[in-house]
C-alpha cells in the first residue's frame, strides 16, 4: 500500500525529471518564500518571474489541485480564486500540503538536474 509520503516523493521525482540548475534553485527557495511572504504571494510570484519558477510553481499546482476536490483547476487564476474561496482550515490544509510535497522536491530536484551543477 503507498503512503501519502510515497506518493509525494513519487510525483516530486516525476515532476524534476527534466530540471537544470535553475529549476533547481527555484525548488530550493520556495519553502522559505512561502513561509516568509505567503502560499499564495509565491505563487503569483513565480508566475510572473521566469520559466523555471513557473514550471515549479505549475508542478505544486497541479499537485495540490490533485489533492484537494475543492480546488477547480491547476491552472494559475482558477487555482488563485480557490484558494481565495477557502475556508481558514482549508487553506492551512493546502499550505501544509504544499510544504510536505516541496520538501520532498527540494531533496529529489538535484539528482535528477540535467546539465550539471
Amino acid at each position: 500500500m503507498e503512503t501519502i509520503d510515497h506518493k509525494r516523493a513519487t510525483d516530486a521525482w516525476q515532476a524534476a525529471q527534466d530540471y537544470t540548475k535553475d529549476h533547481v534553485n527555484a525548488a530550493k527557495s520556495l519553502p522559505a518564500l512561502i513561509i516568509n511572504s505567503g502560499l499564495m504571494q509565491v505563487l503569483a510570484f513565480c508566475h510572473d518571474k521566469d520559466k523555471e519558477s513557473e514550471d515549479v510553481a505549475r508542478r505544486l499546482r497541479r499537485w495540490l489541485a490533485g489533492r484537494f476536490d475543492w480546488i477547480r483547476s491547476d491552472e494559475f487564476e482558477p487555482f488563485m480564486e480557490s484558494l481565495m474561496n477557502a475556508t481558514p482550515a482549508q487553506f492551512r490544509d493546502v499550505n501544509r500540503e504544499a510544504m510536505a510535497w516541496l520538501k520532498w522536491l527540494r531533496q529529489v530536484a538535484p539528482a535528477r538536474q540535467k546539465g550539471g551543477v
